[in-house]
Order: structure tokens, then C-alpha cells, then sequence
């Protein structure tokens, strides 16, 4: 039974040659959600992006949208509207002319035309921009009118491939800001292909995160940051990255802890886990820098010492880079705290934040 509010994906597979992309991959995107697939170069989420907006044809499986199944339909018969990187605008065409070509080829009357190019300009902004032509225009502003174009054609669900990754950083912020707006006033359905996982935290309802054509994990930002079910999913979201420290279980039937080696263990006391701790098992420990603290003098609670390596200042907070043992790890600390090459320090760990992985299959445990 297929939901009429929501892109459903079944099974789908796509090869090139031999190579295969994507593989028995399924999705269920909600009615009004905005949905981000994230991932490296290569991981297969724009592939699966062109597949939704049949710019691909997939090689099995079936993909419906608003309950219809679009597997073999045309991209203009699937009612979708599509952003892209590029921006891809006509650049002899003013930006009225731009928003309004598609419209005038599908038939649409003059005043509906001038209506919907009205209200996508001031839902975007560009109002004052109508009469220029893409070249004088700023990559932002281009940006804008691109999101404007797909907007104009009033479809149940909008497809952005990477959209903001030609701009600067502080030019992706701000329409980071703006597309958020956007989709809490529109509220359709939003499916949105980045690498930058910024963008994916701070934009998405939901992520799935890829890797060799299969989403390693679906779920909303604060599950995937907090309780990253593998090491890949671990490594790949947040920044900096999380510390990970090769270790062993010490299980003695009452409590747990993990041997770091050299004499150092932490703890497991308040660590929530989803299967069982064996005694020796080889284990990867994880804490994300900002889930440790760090101090001059001995906590109450359990802490280990270890040496200052570097300072990174970072404006509002400083990264400090410590030896722990023979492993590094990195922590985050207030802008005011100011700690040199060779201070011994000591370190808590948050560990209802911690994350341990077993070092053979990488899954959380």
C-alpha cells in the first residue's frame, strides 16, 4: 500500500556497467518533510536524486510520488521542481523571463504567469531584480532565482542538488536561513543533496546518510550527532570530528568500562547499550570534543591526566589537542581558557554521550 503523501522509493537499483550504484535502496519521504541525503563524493545521492527526478532511469525498483508511480515518467510529468549547483539560467533572458519561460511553454495563461512569478519573488526577494539578466546578478542572487524557478511551477516536492556549494561561507549561511524559511512557509515536501553536514543539521527534518549507494542511517540530526549507529556515520558528522580511542571492554558481570591501555580505563556508568559487552572485546571508543571536559586540578569524579600537545583559538571556543596515553584526542573549551604546549591537565568525559563501536563489523554496541 503506496501513502498518497509522501515519495515512496521501492527496491530501487541503478548500474552503470558494472559498477552499481545504488542497490535494493528504500525510502519513505513524509508529506511536507524536508528529507537531506548526505554523504561523500561518490556515495550516490545525487544519482538517487536524478532517479526521483527521472533524469536517470533506475535499472530495478519503482519510485512513486504523491502515490502515483513516476518510475518511467517523463521529469515534467512528475511534479517535482529541481535546483541545481549550476544555477543553470537562460543568460540572455532577464529573471522575469527566466521564472516565467517554463510556465509560458506548458501553456499556462498570462495572468496566472504573472502571479506566480509575483509571489515567488517575494517570498525570495528578488523583486527588485526582475529586469536584470543572470550576469548581473551575484551568486547568491543567481541562487535565488534558480529556487525561484522551480518555485514558480507550484509541485507537491522540490529537489535541490547541492545547491549552495558555489557560494562562501558566509553566503551559504544566510541562505542556509532562507531556505529554512522557506520550506516553514510553503511546507512541501523538500529532498535536499549535500556533503556539508552544516547543512544537513541545521536544514533537515530527517537525514539519510549514504555510503556505497546504501543510507547507513535514517534518522533526525540530534539521533544521528548524539547516537551514530556506525563508525562511518560517527566520523563523518560533526566538527571537528569525534575523538575515536582503540580500546578493550573490562567486564566484570557488574559494571563496565573500557581499558584504553597504559594503565588508563574510563568507566561505562551512565552509557546506554544496545547489545552485549564481552570481557576483551576490541572495542572503539568515541566522545565528541565538546562531551569532555577538561581541568588544571582533579575532579570529585572519575578523570584521567593527560599532556597539552596544541591550542587552536576558534573565536568563541578554542579545540585543545591533548596525548593521552599513546592516542590523541582533541577537546573543546571556553575562548578564555588558554592552555600551552606540555600542561598536564585532566579530562571527565560525558559518557550519556559517548558512543562505543566493536572494532571488527564498526556497528555501535
Amino acid at each position: 500500500m503506496i501513502s498518497m503523501e509522501s515519495v515512496n522509493i521501492r527496491d530501487v537499483s541503478l548500474n552503470f556497467g558494472s559498477i552499481r550504484v545504488l542497490e535494493n535502496l528504500n525510502l519513505d519521504i513524509n508529506d511536507g518533510e524536508f528529507l537531506v541525503l548526505l554523504g561523500p563524493s561518490g556515495c550516490g545521492k545525487s544519482t538517487l536524486l536524478n532517479c526521483i527526478a527521472g533524469l536517470l532511469d533506475v535499472s530495478d525498483g519503482q519510485i512513486f510520488i504523491k502515490g502515483n508511480n513516476v518510475t518511467w515518467e517523463e521529469p515534467k510529468d512528475r511534479g517535482i521542481g529541481m535546483v541545481f549547483q549550476s544555477y543553470a539560467l537562460y543568460p540572455q533572458m532577464t529573471v522575469e523571463k527566466n521564472l516565467s519561460f517554463g510556465l509560458q511553454i506548458a501553456g499556462l495563461p498570462k495572468a496566472e504567469i504573472a502571479e506566480r512569478i509575483q509571489r515567488a519573488a517575494e517570498i525570495l526577494q528578488i523583486e527588485p531584480l526582475l529586469k536584470r539578466k543572470p550576469a548581473q546578478l551575484s551568486g547568491g542572487q543567481r541562487q535565488r532565482v534558480a529556487i525561484g524557478r522551480a518555485l514558480v511551477r507550484d509541485v507537491d516536492v522540490f529537489l535541490f542538488d547541492e545547491p549552495l556549494s558555489n557560494l562562501d561561507a558566509k553566503l551559504r549561511a544566510e541562505l542556509r536561513v532562507e531556505l529554512k524559511r522557506l520550506h516553514q512557509n510553503l511546507t512541501n515536501t523538500m529532498i535536499y543533496v549535500t556533503h556539508d553536514q552544516i547543512e544537513a543539521l541545521t536544514l533537515a527534518d530527517r537525514i539519510a546518510v549514504m555510503k556505497g549507494g546504501i543510507i547507513q542511517q535514517l534518522d533526525d540530526p540530534l539521533t544521528i550527532y548524539n547516537k551514530p549507529v556506525n563508525l562511518f556515520v560517527a566520523g563523518f558528522i560533526g566538527s571537528p570530528s569525534m575523538n575515536f580511542l582503540e580500546a578493550r571492554i573490562q567486564a566484570d558481570g557488574t559494571a563496565n568500562a573500557v581499558d584504553l591501555g597504559e594503565g588508563l580505563s574510563v568507566p561505562l556508568e551512565g552509557y546506554e547499550a544496545q547489545g552485549p559487552m564481552l570481557d576483551g572485546q576490541k572495542v572503539v571508543f568515541g566522545v565528541r570534543p565538546e562531551h569532555l571536559t577538561i581541568t588544571r586540578e582533579p575532579t570529585s569524579g572519575p578523570y584521567l591526566s593527560a599532556v597539552v600537545e596544541l591550542e587552536e583559538p576558534m573565536g568563541a571556543d578554542s579545540l585543545v589537542w591533548l596525548r593521552l596515553g599513546g592516542q590523541s584526542l582533541s577537546v573543546r573549551t571556553d575562548s578564555g581558557s588558554r592552555f600551552m604546549p606540555g600542561d598536564k591537565v585532566f579530562i571527565t568525559f560525558d559518557l550519556v554521550h559517548a558512543s562505543v563501536f566493536d572494532a571488527a563489523s564498526e556497528e555501535r554496541i
